[in-house]
């Protein structure tokens, strides 16, 4: 038996291409050209990624993980965040028609 989650979030979670753009490229003085060399894939994956229009996928997850020495994990889960969001925004009404069920 679980717990229903009855707090939803009201702002958006960081997107990670947020996060590469803010924090990471500053951090480590990287361009997107460096960058994407460093990964192996090209500068238009890249921009895409850092204009938020690209979600990181299970590859480019451990591309970056190995580039930054953190996990795959940290990527994924703050894609994951930012897609439940936006599923949660769009899907609102026809959600609301769904009556969670009693166990007997």
């Amino acid at each position: 038996m679980g717990y229903p989650n009855t707090t939803q979030q009201k702002v958006r979670p960081i997107h990670p291409g947020e996060m590469l753009r803010e924090d990471f490229l500053p951090d480590y003085g990287l361009t997107t050209t460096t960058l994407a060399a460093a990964l192996g894939v090209s500068r238009q994956t890249i921009n895409e990624l850092l204009r938020e229009r690209r979600a990181v996928s299970p590859e480019m997850a451990i591309r970056l993980a190995r580039l930054f020495g953190n996990s795959p994990e940290f990527w994924l889960n703050a894609q994951r965040a930012v897609d439940l969001w936006e599923a949660a925004r769009t899907m609102k009404t026809v959600v609301k028609r769904i009556y969670p069920l009693q166990a007997t």
